[in-house]
């Protein structure tokens, strides 16, 4: 009993010295934002800001402030508190695996935020699939202490669903309905069905790219800066931990390096009047203004990933970061410029 309650102990603390599962710190989401627009500013000929900023002086704001804002969207993804799981057997629930104290660690919502390029399909009908156990190719003690902590939980999915208990002690606690709510929204035109969530470790957790085009769709039916900022938010499939599903591997090490030198290391190349950046561009393949599912190019991105970044999963090393931030970082940002061209056809 004493071993167990180590390695429990042991994990908690991991999970909260380590912030593993944010990827790109919110800080770096608001900075890439910023300097897309940027870009986009300095090459007006072969970006779509003139329309932008057309649509930003109707509305009587200025380029600087939209950029804060739409930034400001994409940092505050990683504060949602949207998806709650519930314990096997008291049927509370929690938004995490940690209970009420760990809700401002590391929260369940963020198990949205992969995009599996390791393992092709998904139960619910994706080419790609998000965070999933089963799935995961290259487990790590995060991922392990994750399972343990969070075993048997449930998804919240209302009253009279999926409970908690055993025998004739059920129990029913629901706090937030996540499966009618947030999973709905973000299983677009995939199934789902409670079965699925009734065991976290066996939960297939809907990809990055269902989140981002949730709230792209809801800015095409509502045009504002903040859910256009909040579909951003899928620059995360430029971390190279998200796109290999794993919550280890040196992610929170990188999520803090990235925070720390995002700006001393010019990793943007913004000194460079962003050269890197207009490489990158190349890369995608440009979205149609008739089309409004920017999903295929966010799987771009993830790929891109997927291939030039595992040197950051498997070294702390300052100059291997330095080199794998350069190319990421560049193709983060062109993602964003790509995804705001596209937009501002819309306004």
């Amino acid at each position: 009993m004493k071993r167990i309650t180590t390695l429990v102990a042991s994990a908690m603390l991991c999970l909260c010295a380590s912030t593993q599962v944010h990827a790109f710190a919110q800080s770096v989401h608001k900075k890439m934002v910023i300097d897309a627009v940027k870009y986009m500013q300095q090459n007006p000929a072969s970006t779509n800001f003139v329309k932008l900023k057309a649509a930003l002086n109707a509305s009587g704001i200025s380029v600087e402030e939209a950029a804060d804002l739409i930034g400001q969207g994409a940092y505050d993804v990683d504060d949602f508190n949207d998806v709650f799981f519930c314990g096997n057997i008291t049927g509370y629930c929690t938004g995490s695996m940690l209970g009420s104290v760990g809700e401002s660690i590391v929260r369940y919502t963020s198990y949205h935020h992969f995009q599996n390029h390791s393992h092709a399909n998904d139960e619910h009908g994706n080419d790609l699939g998000g965070y999933d156990l089963r799935h995961n190719p290259i487990p790590g003690l995060v991922d392990n202490a994750v399972k343990a902590l969070a075993y048997g939980n449930y998804m919240d999915d209302g009253r009279g669903g999926l409970q908690g208990g055993f025998g004739w002690w059920k129990f029913d606690r629901t706090k937030y309905d996540t499966y009618n709510t947030t999973e709905k929204n973000y299983r677009l035109d995939g199934y789902s069905n409670k079965e699925m969530y009734r065991r976290f470790e066996t939960t297939p957790f809907q990809p990055i790219d269902n989140l981002g085009q949730y709230w792209y769709q809801r800015f095409l039916e509502f045009p504002s800066l903040q859910t256009l900022g909040f579909a951003l938010h899928t620059t995360d499939v430029l971390s190279p931990q998200h796109v290999w599903a794993t919550s280890d591997h040196n992610h929170g090490p990188w999520e803090l390096w990235g925070q720390f030198f995002y700006d001393s290391e010019d990793l943007s190349d913004a000194s460079n009047n962003y050269a890197l950046v207009k490489q990158a561009m190349d890369y995608y393949t440009p979205l149609s203004p008739s089309h409004s599912d920017i999903r295929p190019i966010i799987t771009q991105g993830g790929a891109y990933a997927y291939a030039y970044g595992g040197l950051a999963m498997g070294s702390i090393n300052h100059n291997d970061y330095v080199s794998v931030g350069r190319k990421l970082i560049p193709h983060g940002i062109a993602l964003v410029v790509h995804i705001l061209n596209h937009a501002a056809e819309q306004f």
